[in-house]
């Protein structure tokens, strides 16, 4: 049975948090709805300090800001990108269109249409994250998406240079620097000046995710990607110091970020722990990573892998960072993850920053129904049927009219008789139908 060396906060602590966000988010939305861009305007002076005379970037704008981004950064910009485009590429190539003859004279197809027009959120905060500009527009743009907006805070009082060539080089037409819940809420809802999106993508922080479970509906959204999740699946094949690693190396997202270590080794478990303290001591961000792994920070020891799979497939992580002598056994047997890093030469920030991979990932335990931002989230399978000839109609109207009645719809049966009568010559009512 497997057994915790540490949990992490209770959970009646986190969802009386969890309420507090969703709270101050339907507050937020409720006043951009009625208010629209005065509202957008006083939020942002309110949480940013940011109220300049358009939050749309103009194309001198634009170009004054990548100016900024130093020639290597702009480089290494553009490499990330190519890495993202080819694999979205790549999985936009299995999607297919199709068309069959499933009876005589009967064809059914789908077609795979792209969302017409999409917001994407960029976070900022005390980590700018230009790699999310990537994930979101780069994508949605091999997707075929025709109109993309994109959103984030501003940055020491101003764009941020590198969040915006990031914006620009990856596809989007409108580029606005304003964040929090108050950009997704203009790009979901619309303002005055801002034309409503029909889709939200990003990742973003609580609130942010809780604005974005609040909008579904009104409009679509990617998945609920709030903070940062890591889970190191390791054994003694590997050592103490790449575990922490891994661990903090996610948990410095925010002091809400969980970070669990599973393995089938006590001593690497206890190890692992003392080398998280020793790291917390000089790691630069160790006010927020020691923050997260003090309050949702858990290591599970375990039998062996089969419990392993189990305990992991509970936690339903973010991230999964495989290091164990066969990851592959993970790779065949979990079901419930948003990503997975396999084995000791990759990592989390790989995936996070420039390997190719999506880091827009379900959070909160979502991984156990669905998988990431992918270039088919951005486009919607739709159903088609021909019928080509009077039997072919004849014949399936016949079945349709009684499976019609049986369910009391004459309505939806008389859809069908009519064609009976017309292409098949049979004269036939509701009444027949039934008999």
């Amino acid at each position: 049975m497997a057994r915790y060396l540490k949990r992490g906060m209770d959970a009646s602590a986190i969802e009386a948090a969890d309420a507090k966000v969703r709270e101050t988010v339907e507050d937020i939305l409720d006043k951009v709805k009625k208010n629209g861009d005065a509202a957008i305007r006083e939020l942002s002076q309110q949480f940013d300090k940011w109220s300049p005379p358009s939050f749309k970037l103009s194309p001198q704008e634009v170009e004054k800001a990548i100016a900024q981004v130093p020639k290597r950064d702009l480089e290494d910009i553009k490499f990330a990108q190519a890495q993202v485009r080819n694999f979205a590429q790549k999985q936009r190539d299995t999607m297919k269109d199709l068309e069959v003859e499933t009876l005589p004279g009967v064809v059914l197809g789908h077609r795979h249409i792209p969302v017409t027009a999409i917001g994407c959120y960029v976070p900022g905060g005390r980590y700018p994250m230009v790699a999310s500009a990537h994930m979101s527009i780069v994508t949605a743009k091999v997707a075929g998406v025709k109109r993309i907006i994109a959103c984030a805070p501003p940055f020491k009082g101003g764009p941020h240079p590198a969040i915006v060539a990031a914006m620009h080089f990856g596809g989007a037409d409108d580029i606005y620097v304003l964040g929090g819940v108050q950009a997704v809420a203009a790009m979901a809802l619309g303002t005055q000046t801002i034309n409503a999106v029909d889709m939200i993508v990003g990742p973003g922080n609580a609130y942010v995710a809780e604005a974005k479970r609040q909008l579904y509906g009104r409009v679509g959204i990617d998945l609920l990607a709030g903070p940062t999740e890591t889970l190191v699946i390791a054994d003694e094949t590997v050592d103490d110091e790449i575990c922490a690693t891994d661990l903090l190396g996610q948990a410095e997202h925010g002091p809400t970020s969980p970070a669990v270590l599973i393995t089938n080794s006590e001593k690497l478990a206890r190890d692992t722990m003392q080398e998280v303290e020793r790291l917390l001591k000089i790691l630069p961000s160790a006010d927020l990573a020691g923050q997260a792994w003090t309050d949702y920070g858990e290591v599970i020891v375990c039998a062996d892998y089969e419990e392993m799979v189990v305990e992991a497939d509970k936690v339903a992580s973010e991230h999964v960072q495989i290091m164990t002598e066969d990851p592959d056994f993970f790779l065949n047997r979990m079901k419930n993850y948003g990503a997975l890093f396999l084995g000791p030469r990759t990592n989390v920030a790989y995936g996070d920053k420039v390997i190719g991979t999506n880091h827009t990932l379900p959070t909160k335990k979502n991984a156990r129904f669905t998988g990431g931002l992918w270039v088919g989230k951005f486009l919607k399978t739709c159903t088609y049927q021909k019928v080509l000839t009077d039997e072919a109609s004849a014949n399936i109207g016949e079945y349709c009219s009684r499976l019609c009645i049986l369910e009391g719809f004459t309505g939806h049966a008389e859809q069908a008789n009519v064609r009976v009568r017309r292409y098949g010559g049979r004269n036939i009512g509701y009444a027949q139908a039934a008999e």
